[in-house]
């Protein structure tokens, strides 16, 4: 099982957006946070900027919408250049509809489950989805410890995706480091959002490829991923 690194430039230097995007160039995919001040505490970025960053770079964006009403503008990220679009089941009035909306404009779509919200009630969702993302922090900052707590849902999780036979992938993001993605490749994640262990190095490059190897090396010998 190959493992991917989404480096989130919500902890790069907003000043030089685009030279710190292509520090990571190695990297999988570029994480953009788009908070909105209502759903999340925070306020970041918006469409003009991931059509700027889509053209500036040829690593794809993988946009986490952290906002409020995602059915009325996750289709415009995809517009604006986005390969992957997350939605927050908190915040979808009508997910399924919303998913196959970002998939017919061309983008991966995923859904985002905030600490406090069980995967179960969306099994039979996960058909719709391209990939699931588990918040191992709550969104909106930056810089936070990670959950241990949430190691069993991401389990759960990969449970569930099992049990349906999908080939779908299961993001975490929030306190991912060199100290815990070990943990989360072997509970079953296999795409890992990184901001400060990234950005917070002095050779980010350097620090996507010991994230990769860490996940890699783990998933390799991790339970749910000999069963594949």
């Amino acid at each position: 099982m190959a493992v991917q690194i989404s480096p989130s430039i919500l902890s790069a230097d907003f000043s030089r957006l685009a030279e710190e995007a292509r520090a990571v160039e190695g990297a999988d995919w570029l994480h953009v946070d788009v908070m909105d001040n209502h759903f999340v505490p925070n306020l970041t970025l918006g469409v003009p900027v991931v059509e700027s960053l889509a053209r500036a770079m040829a690593t794809p964006l993988d946009c986490h919408l952290m906002i409020n009403s995602p059915d009325r503008w996750a289709p415009a990220y995809v517009e604006a250049g986005a390969g992957s679009v997350t939605f927050h089941a908190e915040a979808a009035a009508a997910p399924v509809r919303l998913a196959r909306e970002i998939r017919a404009k061309g983008a991966r779509a995923s859904m985002a489950l905030k600490p406090a919200t069980p995967i179960e009630p969306f099994e039979d969702l996960l058909p719709e989805l391209d990939m699931i993302l588990i918040m191992t922090v709550e969104p909106g900052f930056g810089g936070q410890a990670f959950l241990d707590i949430m190691l069993p849902k991401i389990r759960r999780t990969r449970e569930l995706i099992a049990k349906h036979g999908l080939e779908m992938w299961l993001q975490v993001d929030g306190g991912v480091s060199a100290d815990t993605i070990e943990r989360c490749a072997e509970a079953g994640a296999d795409v890992f959002v990184a901001g400060s262990a990234v950005y917070g190095t002095d050779d980010p490059a350097a620090a996507v490829r010991s994230l990769r190897t860490q996940a890699q090396e783990t998933t390799e010998t991790a339970g749910w991923a000999c069963d594949h």
